[in-house]
């Protein structure tokens, strides 16, 4: 059987000229960043979001998704308690000198809160609490952490303990931060609420949110700050306002001074340079497929749900539409049956990904047809 190739069909959107488009202009100190918009996946912007870097304590976005995911299936419960071994408070507690909880050296603490712990005071000993507790070992649970960051589609992502402390395997992206942001908001909203409370008290001391843009007031209500020598400062947060989230991931920042002040910069300019524009309804024709071997020669490809994307309030009309899909495709065809991607793009900016499927089922054609596709096929292929 000839390999078959993928083909890209090209959608001049009605009434928007083609032409190649600049990112919309804007300019950071970070070394990466990669910001999106929450209802439509657009990428608003994008620095370096595949180089993959040390993830500090943003690590601990994975050691909750672990936690979270844990708790919704029953594995443990909120009121479960696990014991402060030594090596949890040696090294993520008291005598660590790092952020922590003040968990007691052979206390046992209740997992609501050790996640209180995590999501609000970034605490190093709450992760290794629950890490042993869960698994046995914080190796055992981080090679969960590895394993479940995979399922989510964290492709660059690998985890070697379950606070972000210095290890050289530890390693994220920008891309794959933002990734698993969205996923826990969207898939743990009872719990993603614990990462706005303005503070936590333990062992009778009362710490603030280390997130220090949760007591500004501007929308933002999670979601974690880090820090790794010769990489600079981090974050990963999430903003809120009017009905519109965006969730963004940036770092390489010099000082912690620079990284609130860019972080805001970079959601301020993401709430208003932004509009939203519907470019294909649900199932609208967004490009047709040459179908093999069947009673008809192509079959419109639809989504299943309306496509919009942010474009740029001063500068919106840049867009073009991508069909990609492995041509030609086999019989026979199913009415529904997943059949490729829309890729939306402004100039060399790719702003989303929406699969595609086939909007009509299709029949094997009859023998002569699909001899006269074959030898097409083996044409093409030649030339």
């Amino acid at each position: 059987m000839l390999a078959r190739l993928v083909l890209c069909i090209v959608v001049f959107l009605a009434g928007i000229p083609v032409v190649q488009a600049a990112q919309p202009a804007f300019e950071t100190k970070a070394k990466q960043a990669y910001l999106i918009d929450s209802e439509t996946g657009t990428v608003l912007f994008a620095k370096s979001e595949t180089v993959p870097i040390p993830p500090a304590s943003l690590a601990k976005l994975m050691t909750m998704e672990v936690v979270f995911d844990a708790l919704k299936r029953g594995e443990i419960k909120l009121d479960t308690a696990f014991p402060v071994t030594e090596h949890a408070w040696r090294t993520g507690g008291a005598p660590s000198g790092t952020a922590t909880m003040f968990a007691a050296l052979k206390s046992n603490v209740p997992v609501a809160d050790l996640v209180r712990g995590v999501t609000v005071q970034f605490a190093n000993d709450a992760c290794i609490i629950l890490a042993e507790g869960m698994d046995g070992s914080e190796d055992a649970f981080a090679t969960r952490m590895t394993k479940r960051a995979a399922e989510l589609g964290l492709t660059a992502s690998a985890f070697h303990n379950a606070t972000g402390l210095p290890n050289p395997e530890n390693t994220v992206t920008m891309r794959d931060l933002v990734t698993l942001a969205r996923h826990i908001h969207a898939s743990y909203p009872e719990l993603y609420p614990l990462y706005s409370e303005a503070d936590f008290e333990w062992n009778k001391i009362r710490q603030r949110n280390r997130n220090p843009l949760i007591s500004a007031n501007i929308g933002v209500d999670g979601l974690v700050t880090g820090f790794a020598e010769g990489y600079g400062y981090s974050m990963v947060a999430s903003m809120q306002r009017d009905g519109k989230r965006v969730f963004l991931a940036i770092g390489g920042l010099e000082t912690e001074k620079e990284r609130v002040e860019e972080t805001k910069k970079i959601l301020e300019w993401a709430m208003s340079a932004f509009e939203k524009r519907r470019i294909f309804e649900a199932g609208e024709p967004v490009g047709e497929a040459s179908v093999y071997g069947g009673t008809v020669r192509q079959v419109s490809l639809v989504t299943a749900e309306p496509v919009d994307v942010l474009v740029p309030v001063n500068d919106p009309e840049r867009l073009v539409a991508r069909v990609v899909y492995r041509w030609p495709l086999p019989m026979p065809i199913e009415q529904g049956q997943a059949a490729g991607t829309l890729r939306i793009w402004d100039g060399q900016r790719l702003l989303r990904e929406i699969p595609v499927k086939a909007a009509a089922g299709v029949e094997v054609g009859s023998l002569s047809s699909r001899a006269l596709d074959a030898l097409q096929e083996m044409f093409f292929f030649w030339l």
